[in-house]
């Protein structure tokens, strides 16, 4: 089978350049796995809702889902918007097809599948940052007893067994799942690494609605002091609710949740914990007040404190009185471990030359280093900082869409001087 570009994966990313690539009239196929929106419905907690609210979530030729403007999206409903994405645009989705291989052969590029071979001149590859929990290798020291789970297979407290919960890393997931647990009456310890403080609303306002008009989301990866750090940053500390709700670490404290150090390993059955908490915690205070007077003068600027609350500062998190250091996970009755310590992709089926170190593929803004017609959609700040969220994707197609448009015009162009100098 012959193709011009073969999207890979049917993500709102992948969707949204099907969408850019039509628009060009440049034939295509999406190749997905499972079915359109599946992972929000298979792979997501039964409470989950998106951190952005409705408004923030558009998609390129569709408008911001939801009826609910400033309310924010549960898991299903994220499904049906990228189903019903799909369908308005009529992209070419190939469901239920998975990729084993995609590998270079002379100036094309074969997409192999369990349903056949696909032969293309560029490839995108956007099955996602997430496709599997980035689990760390002590977690195989855990005892017998001590059920391992991640975000993706946990759904509710029901799912959990019976006894106490560690849950590792206080990102937005970590410190979700700690506050439904503990709600539900279990014992909860929360062992805390790097975090990103970050209120739900400031001064009245939505805190995206500050990221939007502040211009901080539309920051450059080529403007980013650390680009690889900054990719690898937890996602901060928020969670989508009617009532528009902050969540952080005092507050998870004030309702039981006991906070203990990062995780740094397990021996004999012994969870041994970081003393660097207070430390932590003051840094993650120190650039919470940062972003905010940054969001302050980012309002007189644009002349809109006369329209809002007076600036806020938040109380500093209260680190625990007496931080444990060790923790005997079966006598302490801990009988499952949650690790909410990130996500990472799974391109183990790119057999091209494209992969760092540290097993990550190499891209400029999305373009891939080392395989000419490849590009990655759907990464943490890919372009900008806005590519983290469902709405960067427009953007982020919107260039890359042109890029391989030159590509393709490139190498039309070579085949027909290259064919016109044999003849």
């Amino acid at each position: 089978m012959r193709v011009t570009v073969a999207v890979i994966g049917a993500g709102h990313a992948g969707l949204a350049m099907s969408r850019r690539l039509t628009e060009r009239s440049i034939d295509h196929v999406v190749i997905e796995r499972g079915e359109v929106g599946q992972a929000w419905r298979t792979q997501r907690w039964d409470s989950l809702r998106l951190l952005t609210p409705n408004w923030h979530a558009s998609l390129p030729g569709a408008a911001a889902s939801g009826h609910d403007p400033d309310g924010y999206m549960a898991a299903g409903e994220v499904a049906a918007m990228i189903e019903g994405y799909a369908a308005t645009i009529d992209a070419p989705v190939v469901a239920g097809t998975t990729v084993t291989q995609v590998g270079r052969r002379g100036d094309c590029y074969d997409v192999v599948t369990d349903r056949g071979v696909w032969t293309c001149a560029a490839v995108v590859v956007a099955s996602g940052g997430c496709a599997a929990a980035s689990v760390p290798p002590y977690a195989a020291a855990l005892p017998a007893s001590t059920a391992s789970l991640t975000p993706l297979h946990y759904r509710n407290p029901e799912s959990v067994p019976d006894g106490g919960v560690l849950v590792v890393g206080a990102s937005a997931t970590g410190v979700q799942l700690a506050e439904e647990l503990q709600a539900s009456g279990r014992a909860v310890t929360l062992a805390v690494g790097e975090h990103v403080r970050m209120p739900r609303t400031y001064r009245g306002r939505d805190i995206f609605w500050w990221t939007e008009n502040a211009g901080l989301l539309d920051e450059r990866e080529d403007e980013v002091d650390d680009l690889t750090r900054a990719r690898h940053l937890p996602s901060p500390q928020l969670i989508g609710t009617p009532e528009r709700r902050s969540i952080d670490l005092n507050g998870l404290r004030a309702g039981g949740v006991r906070l203990v150090g990062r995780l740094g390993r397990i021996r004999d059955g012994v969870a041994q914990f970081s003393g660097g908490l207070a430390n932590v915690r003051a840094l993650a205070d120190l650039k919470l007040d940062r972003l905010l007077r940054r969001l302050d003068d980012a309002a007189t600027a644009l002349g809109f404190d006369g329209d809002m609350g007076a600036p806020e500062r938040f109380p500093p998190t209260r680190p625990p009185h007496s931080p444990i250091s060790e923790l005997d996970l079966t006598g302490d009755g801990i009988r499952s471990v949650i690790w909410a310590t990130g996500y990472r992709a799974d391109h183990s089926w790119v057999d091209l030359p494209v992969f760092d170190h540290k097993g990550r593929i190499g891209h400029r803004g999305g373009v891939v280093d080392g395989a000419p017609g490849v590009y990655v959609l759907g990464l943490n700040l890919l372009r900008r900082r806005r590519s983290s969220y469902i709405a960067g994707a427009a953007g982020d197609t919107a260039e890359l869409a042109d890029h391989l448009h030159r590509y393709l015009d490139r190498t039309v162009r070579s085949s027909i001087v290259v064919g016109a100098a044999a003849s």
